[in-house]
């Protein structure tokens, strides 16, 4: 799996953290991180939550990214913001059991933390507890055990009520603000990601129109 880290401008401070915890719990998994930054306050790709959205849409539906993880202060923005596009099913979790329930009941594609509500001593090992128990028991088995039918009989029901409520993402992405768009895009460091794993190629000329 390709696990993409992607930071908005008032936590990027802890991109570091984030990606060291993400990368010791995953790696040895067999998974690879993408780290779409912000790395730092000062980094030339300034995101906002909403430009996570839309970014993460634009990895999620083109194949660049199998999953991504994101967050804000609260996470409660960037949960919004990703849950607003097509192809992301984004949880907020806070903790482990948020990590585990959403990975087997919900079987998402993204998540959305907190990275400074509720962050202080041992924020470290609460992400690296999350991040094990979102990626090292599976997907989508349900729970509790016997919950497991209704709880795949619901997602299946749920992605199909969103297949029939949101417009497919090129549709989507013309109709916002373009300076918007190409911000979430915009820097090296994406484009040296994206392009080497993008699976689509009509969204990559898109893209590549934006840049």
């Amino acid at each position: 799996m390709r696990i993409a880290l992607i930071n908005e401008n008032s936590q990027a401070a802890k991109n570091e953290t984030i990606l060291t915890c993400l990368k010791k719990v995953v790696e040895p998994m067999g998974h690879t991180v993408d780290n779409y930054g912000m790395v730092s306050p000062e980094d030339e790709a300034e995101l906002t939550y909403v430009q996570c959205g839309i970014l993460a849409a634009i990895l999620l539906n083109s194949g660049a990214a199998d999953y991504v993880i994101t967050g804000c202060g609260t996470g409660e923005g960037a949960m919004l913001a990703l849950n607003s596009f097509p192809g992301v099913i984004c949880g907020h979790v806070e903790d482990p059991v948020d990590a585990y329930t959403f990975a087997h009941v919900n079987d998402g594609n993204a998540v959305a933390m907190p990275f400074a509500k509720g962050y202080g001593w041992g924020g470290e090992l609460n992400l690296e507890y999350c991040f094990e128990k979102l990626f090292g028991f599976g997907h989508g088995q349900g729970y509790p055990k016997e919950r497991v039918v209704p709880e795949m009989r619901n997602k299946k029901i749920l992605d199909n009520v969103r297949a029939q409520t949101l417009r497919p993402l090129l549709e989507c992405l013309p109709l916002l603000n373009q300076d918007l768009v190409k911000g979430a895009v915009k820097g090296e460091r994406f484009r040296n990601l994206f392009f080497a794993n993008c699976k689509d190629d009509t969204i990559a000329n898109y893209i590549r129109t934006l840049l």
